[in-house]
Formats: C-alpha cells, structure tokens, sequence
C-alpha cells in the first residue's frame, strides 16, 4: 500500500471545470476541454465534469438546428477521444447529438480513447429564458439504447451507470443541469442504485441570488442521497446576447462543500477536491433509511452499469481536501459560535428535564477547579436560572485529596463563590488514609506508592460522599466526566466518578469543553467575577490531581499518562463517527497535523497549545487509543449514567449510539494499522 496516495484509503479525486468557450465554434471548444483535462491528467484526477454542452457552447439558440455545426461537434468529439487515450481522467463533456431524427442535449463520458456511454438530458427548461424545447427532445423515455457518435456505438440512455473496475466504490451517475432542479431528479434514481458520485453538467445562466439556490441545491442533493455532488456551470465565452454566465463549480459530500471555483472568472478554471467514497458507502450501510428508499422507490429505474478500468496513479500524493484537526470544534468563528450555543443549551434543557421529571430541587456536585467540572457547574447553574429556583440549592464540594493543588482549589472556590452556589469542603485525606491502612497499602507505612488502588480510593471516596450527600439533602449527583474521558476508560468505576444521577457532558468532548468555557465567557451568561476564575481555569493543566507533585514540583498530568486530547478526539470521531480503518485514520490525523495548515485551528486557540503531530506519533497514541477504546473500556460505558446526546459525534451511551460487546478485543484494529502504517 502506498500509505500517503489518498487513492489507498478510499478517496478519489475530482474536477469541476470551466474551460473557455466559444459561440458555435467545436474546434476551439474542444481545445480548451483538452488543455483543461491535460492539467487534471497532471494532478491526478480521476473524473473531470465540464459544463452543459461545452462543445457547442449553450446559448447559441437556431444554430442548434444547423447540420454543419452539427458535424463539427462530431468532429470535435473525435478529437477529444483520440487526445483522451493518453489522458487519466474519465471526462464528462457536453454536446448536442442526432439519434433517429430527434436532437438531444447529451452528456458524454469519455475515457481512454473511447465513450464509455452517452446520457441525454431528462427535463428540459422551457419557461422565462429558456426555450429547450425548441430545440431539443427530452431522452426521459431513452433506455437500453445506443447510439453512433465520431465513429463508435456506445451506449445511449437516462438508465447508466459508470463504475471503475479497479477503485472500490467509484460508481458515478450524470444528469444535466435542469434535471437538478426539479422534483425527484435523476439522479435520485442513480444514487438509490448505488452510484456515490453524483455529476451535473450545467450551463445556468446567473442573475442576482441564484448563485446560493444552486449551492444550496447541490449542498442538500449530496445530503439527501448520501453523496458527493459535482456540479459544473457555463462561463466565459458564451453569449451574452440576453444573459450572462459566472462559471460556478462547485463539489459537496454529505452536504458539506469540499470545493469550489471563483465566479465571474476572466480564463479557465478547475476546481479540485479528494472525494471520500469510504465514508459515503459506510453512511448508507449504516443508515437503514437509504436502503428502505431504494426498495421503496427504484421500480423499473434499473441502470445499466457501464464498467471501466482505471488505474489509480501511486506515490505520494498530498491530499486536496480540508481535514479538521478538530472535528469536534468547527474552525469557522460563527459556526463555532453556533455550536457552543447549541451545546450548552441541550445540556441545560437535558438537566432542566431531568431536575423537574424527579420533583428533585437540589443537585450536589464535586468541583475541582477543572474544565470538566467548571463547565457541568455552569450548566447547573443556567438550568437553575431558566427555572426560576435558587443558586444556592446547587451543593458545590471540593474535596482535595493527596494530591490537590492551591491553585486549583483556590479556583473551585472562587468559582463557586461568584455563581452564588452553596460551597462546601470535604477533606478526604484522613479517610483515604485509614482505607489505604485497611487495606495495608504501603502508602499507609509512609511509602510513595502511587498506584492505581491509591488513586481509586481518592475518587471513590469523593464520588461515595456525594451520593450520601445527595441522599442526605434530597438532591442529584451532576455529573462532568466528558465523552473523551469516557471513550479511554479514563475513570473509575462503579462508586467513582463514572458514576452520577444524570451527566450533562457524557456527549461533550475534551476538546470541545474548553471552548465551550470560552464562549460562556464571551457571552456574558455570569458574573464578572466568575468570567476571571474561568479564564484561570482554562489555562489550568489537565490533571485528575491524584498523586502528588514530582521532585521538580510537575503535577501530574493526565497528557502524558493517556495521550494528547487533540489526537484522541480526532481517532474518537473518525473511529466511532464513520467506522474507519485505523489506517485511515492515522492518514487522516497525518494529512491533518503533520504541519501547521492556515485556518486548521479554532478561533482564540491559543498559541502554546498549537501542535504538530509526526506519524509514529500518531501512531503509537492511535495503538493505545484502539487498545483502550476497545479492550478496556466498555463495561464501564454499558453502566453510563444517563445523559443528552450533544453533538453530530454521536454518544458512547448503550442506549444512544454505541453499542459494543464488554468482553471484546481490539485485536482486528491494532493488526489492520500495524500492517497498513508504516513506523
């Protein structure tokens, strides 16, 4: 395997184009598709789609009924086929041809000297500007069919598919420009048959607004199918003796824009993306939905599959497509902005519920001086606000232990403090001490033995206190262990803090929490005084505070026991979210992180918490990741405590989305990365 060629992890890649054009001129039209498809030969592209009748040019009305314009579109096409033999890319071009005494405006797919199938355009426009059906005849009812072009039969028909032998997955369908915009397009019919690549050969003239309703359109159409939508329009060139035209391309996967052209462009232009036909297919497989309407709708609308081979190029080939460092924090300000809102206020309408189902007015809660407790306070705190009840009936505790810092105490307390909480301590040391004697630990004969038993008796001793408190003042145990937390095992179990009444942060990663501390900041939801401890706090190391400080006074740190939040969140989302090959995953965090990419971080993320990752790197937290995740971890998340589903991550809550065997192995998943990722 070529470990960093993005063809060997499922991708391939592909071209929306606008080459120059001229008004009924075949010959220079089919120059300029060429020098445009030599450029993506260079780039390793593997599908170019040009616009709607490109050979021609679109806007060109009678000429359309001229036998000699007519043959020079035959003329051109036989150019581009002889040029192509030498060209990678399978090349989508648009042309009017004659079958059987009727006109079409047609789609050809064209690859290695010869055309793989010719598709007509289903729905053709005939209202305000557009006149098609003057000119043209609507090759809805074409099936089984096909058809003489530039000395070749291929096939003719709405009813084909094209699928590479060699490149799993690569299955494509094409429709031409209106058929987008009307009611169950085509190519609904072609995705429910299994093509994931969706491709729109498009002229569109463009007047104010319709820009974004084309975005939009491809945007939901990728969404609605489960698939990737490349869509290609018109530009320079064309007439503009009643309209005008702005050359937009653009590609979308899921909904989501990996790509896209300049409008109103001055030369050609080609916009590229890797499309990820792994992640599509996994989606569907997944999504019983997409297979209920398959069944429910396909009828007669079989498909013929038009297979062909294709080579997919090796060696190093970076990858063209953004990859989030942070999956679970957005890198757009206003989408991350939105994101905070939306999370914090499904934590505080989940606790709201919780508190008014139970006739239950108190909650206690441990607060460290940590992210993750900070944060479940503040939500308990605005779930108080909302309704109507008293700050002080939330029960704060610190409880410092054997290895609890002044400054992370002093923190909890100002916090607590400024939130107007009932704030209380609880020294746990004289009773882990007698346990640990009890127990004839070492540590009880003065030995520095920080072992796990030492450190379990600190958490469970603070999680057994606060259920007993709870039990004394009629009140629930907030939880804050967060969904990173959750997905190491990094907790301890039954009477310790995996355990509590209800978990507002059980869907909220590590990553995502200190941004969510942020934007409560930003937002103005507390005090002043709270809004200074909070900042204090976010710049805090994370640590469980367990076992006391080394020689040099470092305090423990939770980093370098378990691994880097940063990269465990991104296996967590990709491992869980899609159901990726480790190997995939590792290519992806490399692709990610192995530089500093512009805009790949988070607004506000500070400087000295900006990382670079290298592959062994990667790769040896990604083995303790797999290792953790599936071996260790699961018996304690198949007694979670409940808690809301936050974010598009999904949930590890046996009732939510995760569900996995407690006595399984991550046996499959180290061998699959130790054999596909280099060291």
């Amino acid at each position: 395997m070529e470990f960093r060629s993005p063809y060997s992890h499922g991708f391939v890649r592909c071209a929306v184009c606008t080459p120059a054009c001229e008004v009924a001129d075949p010959e220079f039209n089919a120059k300029a598709v060429l020098e445009l498809a030599r450029h993506g030969h260079e780039n390793h592209v593997a599908l170019m789609v040009f616009p709607e009748l490109c050979l021609s040019g679109y806007a060109i009305d009678d000429l359309l009924g001229q036998d000699v314009l007519l043959d020079a579109v035959e003329g051109s096409i036989g150019a581009v086929l002889t040029a192509s033999a030498d060209l990678d890319p399978v090349l989508l071009i648009g042309a009017p041809l004659q079958h059987e005494g009727r006109l079409f405006n047609c789609a050809l797919a064209v690859h290695g000297g010869k055309i793989l199938g010719v598709v007509p355009k289903t729905h053709l426009p005939n209202y305000r500007e557009f006149y098609e059906k003057r000119w043209f005849a609507s090759g809805r009812n074409i099936r089984d069919t096909e058809i003489n072009v530039a000395g070749q039969k291929a096939p003719f028909g709405v009813d084909l598919q094209f699928a590479a032998r060699d490149i799993a997955d690569f299955i494509f369908h094409v429709e031409i420009c209106e058929d987008l915009w009307a009611p169950a397009p085509p190519s609904d019919f072609g995705a429910l048959a299994g093509a994931l690549v969706l491709a729109n050969l498009s002229a569109s003239n463009i007047t104010v607004g319709k820009a974004d309703t084309r975005k939009l359109l491809c945007s939901a159409q990728s969404a609605r199918t489960w698939s990737a939508y490349l869509y290609s329009a018109a530009g320079p060139g064309e007439s503009t003796t009643d309209l005008a035209w702005d050359g937009q391309a653009c590609i979308y996967e899921l909904g989501d824009l990996l790509a896209e052209t300049e409008r109103f462009p001055v030369g050609p232009q080609m916009g590229v993306a890797d499309i990820d036909l792994e992640r599509m297919r996994l989606e569907r497989m997944r999504t019983g939905t997409f297979n209920d309407a398959a069944t429910l709708n396909l009828g007669g609308n079989t498909f013929r599959r038009i297979e062909f081979d294709f080579k997919a190029p090796s060696g190093t080939i970076e990858l063209v497509r953004p990859v989030a460092r942070y999956p679970f924090v957005p890198a757009d300000p206003a989408r991350l902005d939105q994101d905070c809102y939306e999370t914090f206020n499904i934590q505080v309408q989940g606790l709201m519920k919780r508190l008014k189902a139970t006739g239950i007015k108190r909650l206690c809660i441990g607060v460290s001086g940590g992210l993750d407790s900070t944060h479940a306070l503040l939500v308990a705190a605005r779930a108080f606000d909302q309704l109507g009840w008293a700050r002080s009936d939330i029960l704060g505790f610190t409880m410092p232990g054997f290895a609890t810092g002044d400054g992370t105490k002093t923190n909890a307390w100002a916090l607590m403090r400024s939130l107007g909480v009932t704030a209380d301590e609880i020294d746990i040391k004289p009773l882990a001490t007698q346990l640990l004697k009890d127990l004839e630990h070492p540590y009880a004969d003065g030995e520095p033995v920080y072992d796990v038993t030492f450190e379990n008796v600190q958490a469970g001793l603070r999680t057994d206190f606060l259920f007993r408190a709870a039990n004394q003042r009629g009140a629930l145990v907030l939880g804050t262990g967060d969904l990173s937390e959750i997905a190491l095992g990094w907790s301890t179990y039954g009477v310790g803090d995996q355990m509590s009444h209800y978990n507002v942060n059980a869907s909220v990663s590590k990553t995502l929490i200190q941004h969510l501390v942020r934007w409560v900041i930003n937002s103005n939801l507390f005090e002043d005084e709270a809004g200074e401890t909070l900042g204090r706090i976010l710049d805090t190391v994370i640590s469980p505070e367990l076992v006391p400080a080394d020689d040099d006074g470092l305090i423990q740190s939770t980093e370098d026991k378990i691994g880097p939040y940063d990269l465990h969140d991104f296996f967590l989302y990709y491992i869980t979210r899609f159901g990726f090959k480790p190997s995939k995953v590792a290519y992806l965090a490399y692709s990610a992180w192995h530089s500093r990419q512009q805009g790949a971080w988070p607004p506000n993320f500070p400087e000295a918490k900006m990382r670079e990752f290298d592959l062994p790197t990667i790769k040896h937290w990604l083995e303790a990741f797999l290792f953790r995740f599936f071996t260790t971890s699961q018996f304690k998340r198949s007694a979670s405590p409940n808690g809301p589903k936050v974010t598009s991550g999904g949930s590890l809550s046996p009732r939510g989305d995760w569900r996995a065997p407690s006595d399984g192995n991550a046996r499959v998943w180290l061998k699959e990365l130790k054999a596909n990722v280099p060291d």
